[in-house]
């Protein structure tokens, strides 16, 4: 025992000037991160997060529901491409809300997402691979981040639409199921225009229930 305490107290004293500097740096590495999530939370910045949100209108009603919500990493797959979608959706404005990913990159992008999506609506397809039942939808998908308006959080959102509804896009205002919904319908309106004039920038896929 009094060897292991003399090896060791012989380690310390030869070592600690890197002992010192690696806990220093990692104090500081630890109050860095801290800090950088306080600052985050306080803005409400949440890009690394990705949100997929159902939006449809509904008697008049605009509504907005989740169908799930992940960090970038687990849907991409990949830290580099994660980090791409945070730096281009940080380019996004209030005019323009789809992320600016070139058109060679789309579909890889959005197919990453798109796949997310399919996993969740799985059953549908094999019930309807096996002659059952099932009701079908065609939706389209992009990927936004919104910066008009009153948006509570700033996170990734991939926009899923039922293609009807964005194709025929109404022009009457509707109700909202809360104030900030608003930024939302804006939202509709420009991806109602984009997918018309840039259709590169979407993706469709079928899901059945």
């Amino acid at each position: 025992m009094h060897e292991i305490l003399d090896s060791l107290r012989g380690y310390l004293l030869e070592n600690w000037p890197e002992l010192l500097w690696i806990v220093a740096a990692a104090g500081v590495a630890s109050y860095l991160a801290g800090r950088r999530a306080r600052s985050r939370w306080r803005r409400r910045d949440f890009l690394d997060r990705l949100n997929v949100t159902l939006s449809s209108i509904d008697d008049g009603t605009l509504r907005i529901r989740t169908i799930l919500e992940m960090d970038c990493e687990q849907i991409f797959l990949n830290a580099t491409a994660a980090k791409s979608v945070v730096a281009l959706a940080r380019r996004t404005t209030a005019d323009d809300p789809i992320l600016p990913i070139p058109k060679e990159d789309c579909w890889q992008y959005l197919n990453a997402v798109l796949n997310e999506i399919s996993e969740r609506f799985a059953d549908g397809h094999i019930k309807r691979d096996l002659g059952l039942p099932v009701q079908r939808g065609q939706y389209v998908l992009c990927l936004t981040c919104e910066r008009a308006g009153p948006v509570r959080t700033q996170k990734v959102r991939g926009m899923l639409i039922r293609k009807s509804l964005l194709t025929a896009f109404p022009r009457e205002e509707p109700r909202y199921e809360s104030s900030w919904h608003v930024t939302r319908w804006k939202t509709l309106q420009q991806l109602a225009e984009q997918y018309a004039k840039n259709p590169h920038r979407f993706l469709e896929l079928e899901i059945c229930l």
